[in-house]
């Protein structure tokens, strides 16, 4: 395992760049962010039990923090290429099986319950990123990356629809939100009291696309307000924010930017975990590589250690305070 820690010119230079605040900042000064080096964490953090799991591609794998120990946990076959993972209040694992093009629970037994594979006939293009609120209702997002010849579902008008959608029982489907109220739905998140549905606006690979956190008031019936629609932080032409969460205090955890620009994206910002306030004031950065930093989650004993995925490495650092117990 490598130990990482900024430069004291490289921190300097984050300072002035991104006018942090480090008196607010959950990472305790001297804090060295630790890289467990590719072991095929390229998304979809979640802690449970000990264990962080988190998605390759393909398989699912899952790291056992105490022993330090990484094992496939699902295959290929039996996760649907997952995404974004969830576990609910009672500990059953939810899935984004974007090959699938599906969303599905692992039961304490072991069979796998369907949540949602369609919606108005159609096939989902490519679930994302899942969440709950406190009532637990199922929020995931269905963006398309790449072709776009195998999407399926439309609006009222024919046009292709990249959308928010909320499930409240195996079936029993909703779509909160779709253009132009938002781009390319990616990341998401319930905030406390069910009050606030945070979106991770990621049209990436597109000149001009959205690359913003997005916040919206979110209704007792589980709909999102569009009038409410609010930009929270904008990674500009870089690459924009992926998964997030959030930590007891409020703080939210955006992972995003990109290290090496390309085709559609500058490194104007680059890969790491921002941290932010409600209100979208940028705290701290930490940065990850090699790069395109993409998710992260909170685990540990005591729920004070932040997991970050970029580049297909798992990066870990200790917090101040406890996340937020979604």
């Amino acid at each position: 395992m490598k130990l990482i820690a900024l430069s004291s010119a490289l921190a300097a230079t984050l300072l002035i760049s991104y006018a942090l605040e480090p008196s607010s900042s959950p990472v305790a000064p001297g804090a060295i962010a630790k890289d467990y080096g590719k072991i095929g964490a390229g998304e979809g953090p979640a802690w449970k039990d000990g264990s962080l799991y988190f998605t390759d591609g393909g398989h699912v794998n899952r790291l056992d923090t105490r022993t330090g120990q990484t094992t496939v946990f699902l295959s290929e076959a039996e996760c649907g290429a997952a995404n974004g993972l969830y576990f609910d209040h009672e500990g059953r694992l939810i899935l984004c099986e974007s090959a699938a093009r599906r969303v599905t629970r692992l039961e304490k037994d072991g069979s796998k319950t369907i949540l949602a594979d369609r919606y108005d006939g159609g096939k989902f293009n490519a679930p994302n990123d899942v969440t709950m609120d406190s009532q637990d209702r199922i929020y995931f997002t269905d963006p398309r990356y790449g072709p776009r010849d195998t999407m399926e579902i439309r609006d009222a008008a024919g046009h292709l629809v990249e959308g928010v959608y909320r499930v409240d029982a195996p079936g029993k489907i909703v779509r909160i939100l779709s253009q132009p109220e938002v781009d390319r739905p990616n990341g998401i998140l319930v905030s406390p009291g069910d009050k606030y549905l945070y979106i991770a606006d990621n049209n990436n690979n597109n000149h001009g696309g959205s690359r913003k956190l997005l916040r919206f008031d979110l209704k007792a019936d589980g709909s999102a307000d569009p009038r409410s629609r609010r930009v929270i932080f904008d990674w500009k032409n870089s690459r924009g924010p992926d998964g997030m969460k959030m930590d007891a205090a409020g703080r939210l955890y955006v992972a995003a930017g990109v290290n090496h620009k390309n085709e559609f994206e500058t490194d104007e910002f680059k890969a790491g975990c921002y941290v932010l306030t409600p209100e979208g004031k940028l705290i701290t950065f930490i940065p990850t590589g090699p790069d395109e930093a993409t998710n992260c989650a909170f685990g540990g004993d005591d729920f004070k250690t932040l997991y970050m995925t970029s580049g297909n490495h798992l990066w870990s650092i200790p917090l101040t305070g406890p996340g937020w117990k979604m």
